[in-house]
């Protein structure tokens, strides 16, 4: 539950708090917004989308409350000054992992040239469309690239709009396996082989901050608290979290 200091945070009636979000946090913060929402009566808009498209939803000016992103384009927002000063609060890190169908031979994933050999025999991988601008699929292009393989695994792909689609299109057939952030797997079906071996692992820490474009910034100032208080701890960590370093 959110902490019930937060329940007088923010009264039934208010305006809606604009919230805009790396899919990494999807099923973490969309159970705490869920929560809050009947603890205090505050509304909201949760609208997930990769790097790409946060980065050009900040960039157009439209009125947004809460951004929650990667830690290098938080940097970059707040380097251009569309972060309001002092608000950023990191919230942790994430790694990416393999995801199978359900029932499917668990593969192999201990050592990067394991890694490597599922990618190999794999006859179709899903991740994010690079279009989109997604951490994950750039990391995986890195990795690869560094394989040798890199056009084998362009050739296998199944793009997907995000790490969930990802995940749902390896549940349903679709792909043999997908790599996806570890917090973002909610497809019925999909299941998380293990984290990449920590030689070819992406950390990934996440932010929040409040844009400086919001309408709303005591309220959404107010979320980040909640988000944040210690009674969320044991929730981020059985998401697949780890604190930020």
């Amino acid at each position: 539950m959110i902490v019930a200091a937060m329940l007088t945070a923010s009264p039934a009636g208010a305006a809606e708090i604009q919230v805009i979000a790396a899919g990494a946090v999807r099923g973490v913060v969309g159970g705490m917004i869920d929560d809050y929402s009947r603890q205090t009566g505050q509304k909201f808009a949760f609208t997930i989308g990769p790097t790409g498209q946060l980065r050009d939803a900040i960039a157009s000016g439209k009125p947004v409350d809460l951004v929650i992103t990667s830690a290098p384009l938080m940097a970059e927002l707040e380097r251009t000054g569309k972060i309001a000063p002092g608000s950023r609060v990191d919230l942790g890190r994430v790694g990416l992992g393999i995801v199978i169908r359900e029932g499917t031979p668990v593969p192999d994933i201990s050592t990067p040239e394991a890694v490597k050999q599922v990618l190999i025999k794999a006859n179709t991988i899903a991740y994010t469309d690079p279009k989109l601008g997604g951490t994950s699929v750039q990391h995986l292009m890195k990795i690869a690239d560094g394989f040798g393989i890199k056009d084998e695994v362009i050739r296998k792909g199944v793009t997907a709009t995000g790490g969930n689609d990802a995940a749902a299109k390896v549940a349903d057939g679709r792909a043999d396996i997908g790599v996806v952030p570890i917090s973002d797997i909610h497809a019925k079906e999909a299941k998380l082989v293990g984290p990449l071996p920590e030689a070819i692992q992406l950390w990934t820490v996440y932010a929040a901050a409040i844009p400086a474009s919001s309408l709303q910034p005591a309220a959404a100032r107010a979320f980040i608290e909640a988000l944040t208080g210690p009674a969320m701890r044991d929730r981020w960590t059985k998401a697949g979290w780890q604190p930020a370093p």
